[in-house]
């Protein structure tokens, strides 16, 4: 008999695809959105409130964020992968063994990335050429965002803990719950006391260990097979192996990626503060149209990986046609609108007319590109899932890092315009698509997994 954690969780192995993919990717995509309103919340505020060289400093920080960030999250697609696929196998003690090693793993990551940030926030904005007027602000908020850095570790591995087994419900409540006091800090700290960055600093990272301690007390108090239990948090070698091989493919994508980013980054700096407050306004606004990929690469990964768990290989075909659906249909309608009111958007960060008017010209080249995206990430979840990790690795930072790259070396240094350096995302995000397609063809034919006496065994691919 099929073992379920929670009643609310989504039966991923049995039943209509279309209406359990949406079932799991909808609080999974307004969860995304909770989060990005934390940095939404500390622009917009610092925007009206402070002024725009303030949005420039909190806004700059993101690609960095991401660099030092990424790569350790990466993992925690490996936490995700493991436990669906114990999970769909019915493998209670791989379960166990996934969660206790995956909780050690983001505590000590979190650790090593905050000393990181720390010693690295202020030459990094050097190298990135970030202007005079912005760079001691902006190191300011990183330093006191980088403090938060181990709650937010640990929070991001326990909700994936319970996205591997159904349950999206819970991290949206306790996302909601976060964002809603990140809000309400980011007024009395910098309305009523005018601590400007600090102030929103603070109030994101106390925010993210509100979000810890509601998460990580769930999995101490449920009495299912996620359990979380102190005195077992150690790192089982092979779990943690395996872990690796997942994770570590997925944070080296990540980590490349930003470098492609901050190099985006630090070529919009070129075009000094204005140009930079309306990028980070404008990538902000693009941020939440990006949950919607985030969501269904999510359900692709998931979904895949506990199928091919229960050994229902067949079900690989529906699962990516009902993520499709769902990203082309829901992805190119959120676009379209953050298209269609941008002006009224960008004007909740700043009411400078010239900032706004960059951002509209950001989101003209990006905005409806965007579900073009959200199927390259589907097909990524899918390859993960079925137990491929190095080969959607080479794809993608061959089709995005390494074109972006020779772009703006290339085409950019030609012609030193936003609108040719904002075409480098849709354009790679097709090449990258197509590819990713041909080796999910590829795959079909030749699964990374094989059949043993215990179980499935899965090949470093």
């Amino acid at each position: 008999m099929r073992f379920s954690v929670f009643d609310r969780d989504v039966d991923m192995l049995h039943g209509n695809l279309l209406g359990a993919v949406a079932k799991f990717a909808i609080p999974l995509a307004i969860t995304g959105i909770l989060q990005l309103l934390f940095n939404a919340a500390d622009m917009i505020v610092v925007g009206r409130f402070v002024g725009p060289t303030a949005l420039a400093a909190v806004g700059s920080t993101g690609s960095l964020i991401a660099l030092l960030t990424n790569f350790f999250m990466g993992f925690s697609v490996g936490t995700g992968v493991l436990v669906a696929r114990n999970f769909g196998s019915e493998n209670r003690q791989g379960v166990e063994k996934g969660v206790h090693t995956s909780v050690a793993l983001s505590a000590v990551s979190g650790l090593f990335v905050s000393v990181l940030g720390l010693i690295f926030a202020r030459p990094m904005l050097e190298v990135m050429s970030s202007p005079a007027d912005v760079i001691d602000q902006a190191a300011l908020y990183l330093r006191i965002y980088f403090l938060g850095m181990p709650f937010t570790m640990m929070y991001n591995f326990g909700a994936a803990i319970l996205r591997a087994v159904g349950d999206t419900r819970r991290p949206l409540y306790y996302l909601t719950t976060a964002g809603a006091a990140n809000l309400v800090m980011n007024v009395v700290f910098v309305v009523v006391f005018g601590m400007g960055v600090v102030g929103v600093a603070l109030a994101t990272a106390i925010s993210q260990v509100l979000a810890f301690v509601l998460v990580f007390g769930c999995l101490l108090r449920t009495d299912r097979w996620i359990r979380l239990e102190i005195r077992r948090i150690r790192a089982d070698m092979d779990t943690l192996r395996e872990l690796i091989r997942i994770g570590l493919p997925a944070g080296l994508q990540s980590t490349l990626f930003s470098i492609s980013n901050v190099i985006i980054q630090s070529s919009v700096n070129s075009f000094l503060s204005m140009a930079m407050a309306a990028n980070s306004a404008a990538s902000n606004i693009e941020s939440f149209t990006y949950t919607i990929n985030n969501a269904m690469y999510q359900a692709a990964m998931t979904f895949t990986s506990q199928n091919v768990g229960a050994g229902q290989k067949w079900r690989i075909k529906p699962i990516m046609a009902a993520c499709f659906i769902l990203e082309l249909a829901v992805g190119f309608f959120v676009s379209g609108m953050a298209l269609l009111f941008a002006s009224p958007l960008l004007s909740l960060y700043t009411d400078d007319p010239e900032v706004i008017r960059i951002g509209i010209l950001r989101m003209q080249c990006i905005c409806l590109f965007i579900p073009v995206c959200g199927l390259m990430d589907g097909m990524v979840g899918i390859l993960r899932g079925m137990g491929y990790s190095i080969m959607p690795m080479l794809v993608s930072l061959t089709g995005i890092c390494v074109f972006r790259l020779g772009w703006i070396f290339t085409v950019f240094t030609r012609y030193h315009t936003l609108p040719i350096l904002y075409a480098s995302y849709p354009i790679s995000w097709t090449i990258t698509l197509l590819i990713h397609f041909a080796c999910f063809l590829f795959a079909l034919r030749k699964p990374a997994w094989k059949e043993t006496r215990e179980g499935k065994t899965f090949a470093l691919r």
